[in-house]
């Protein structure tokens, strides 16, 4: 955010232009002897197939791919170089079409920006009067189809930025001003985020991204006028093994705090509670998603892939008094009373056809007032291990509470 109130408007767009020449679409990459599931065969497809795709380098292969094209999403990341496997969900199909889906294009990718509340009276995703159903609800082009600018690239980090103006359901129009950038973790940066050691026989990668939004408009935002946050979602591949772990604060009427309806009730087979650790079945056969209020919330989600053996967690930050929007489907009663983190399960729609299937781990930060001129500033850490179970499971029991044994589901 300071570099880039330091640097002119015209050399913002030189930088611009080179990292565009740069990153141009590479159609040379080859996935040749590379099978669909690793970093190699993803890499050369989103290559031949975007115009503005960066590669994140670092440690013992891991690697990070990162495109302009989506709003500098996060595509997918290795812990193995070109042969390992490929974390983030793709839609294959969708990007090779070359074409947009009005209402929304579920192009894929591990880390997307977006913003918040989905629902409700403050809604960027309904128009006035419109009723709360899959027809009506429509992403805007700022986070779906639009380019974001590349204002910095290096071998370990990368920078974006967009100016765009957005309305909410309530007629309040917002004029704002965003600038990501994702950060390749080394070993060091990852053990100080965990506060712990990593794992020995384990292979992993990691990165950080810092999302800042401004005010770039003449109005005040309020929480009359509605209040925005920055919602950071990852897709994710689902398997028929494949568990999210999600962990909460234990209390008495912890379930006054925990969303499971968001799409209808969660069967019980699929969501199950153990102490304080929710888990949910990500086979991408039921659209489902779970919420935790900041109340309850840890600065933390997980999921396991028990057929691969591969760890997935998200690091935030949580404030527990602070203002969360609500973004169920519904005119609200508490639109300042909404989740922290999520965790979605892909499913066919009442028509029967499906976005996916892929399954989601997300996280929001919490909606600030701002001034016109003023900022706040969200961070995430995604991270992906694999390798010898036992060091694995050791981890899981500091970080989420629970054994492997115990978050397996039928």
């Amino acid at each position: 955010m300071k570099t880039r109130s330091l640097l002119s408007r015209p050399f913002l767009l030189i930088i611009a232009g080179l990292c565009a020449v740069s990153c141009f679409r590479d159609t040379s990459r080859q996935s040749v002897g590379l099978s669909k599931g690793t970093y190699g065969y993803d890499a050369a497809f989103l290559s031949g197939h975007l115009d503005h795709v960066t590669e994140l380098t670092g440690e013992e292969g891991a690697r990070v791919l990162v495109t302009a094209d989506y709003q500098g999403r996060v595509m997918t990341s290795s812990a193995g170089g070109e042969g390992g496997n490929s974390f983030g969900w793709i839609n294959y199909d969708l990007i090779a079409a070359g074409k947009k889906i009005p209402q929304f294009n579920p192009v894929g990718g591990e880390e997307r920006f977006w913003i918040g509340p989905e629902g409700g009276q403050n809604s960027f995703y309904f128009r006035k009067g419109d009723a709360f159903e899959f027809k009506n609800w429509q992403v805007p082009p700022s986070i779906d189809t639009l380019p974001f600018t590349v204002v910095s690239s290096g071998k370990d980090k990368v920078v974006f930025s967009h100016t765009t103006s957005l309305e909410n359901y309530s007629g309040s129009r917002f004029d704002l001003e965003i600038n990501r950038s994702i950060t390749l973790l080394g070993s060091s940066a990852l053990s100080e985020k965990l506060g712990q050691e990593l794992p020995a026989n384990v292979k992993w990668v990691a990165y950080e991204t810092e999302n800042t939004v401004k005010n770039a408009g003449r109005s005040e935002w309020t929480r009359e006028t509605g209040l925005l946050s920055v919602w950071l979602l990852g897709m994710f591949t689902p398997s028929e093994e494949t568990v999210a772990i999600i962990p909460f604060r234990s209390r008495p009427d912890a379930g006054n705090f925990i969303t499971d309806n968001y799409f209808g009730q969660i069967p019980p087979d699929r969501l199950v509670k153990k102490d304080s650790v929710l888990l949910l079945k990500c086979d991408g056969k039921l659209r489902s998603k779970l919420g935790l209020s900041p109340l309850i919330a840890r600065p933390v989600a997980a999921s396991f892939d028990y057929k691969k053996n591969i760890l997935t967690f998200i690091l935030f930050s949580v404030s527990r008094d602070g203002d969360y929007v609500n973004s169920k489907w519904e005119i609200q009663d508490a639109p300042y009373k909404g989740d922290a983190v999520n965790a979605y399960n892909d499913g066919p729609l009442e028509n029967g056809s499906q976005m996916g299937p892929f399954y989601e781990l997300e996280s929001s930060s919490a909606a600030t007032p701002l001034k016109p001129g003023e900022s706040f500033t969200y961070k995430q850490v995604t991270c992906h291990m694999e390798g010898d179970y036992r060091a694995l499971d050791t981890l899981v029991q500091k970080l989420l509470g629970i054994s492997l044994e115990e978050a397996t589901l039928p």
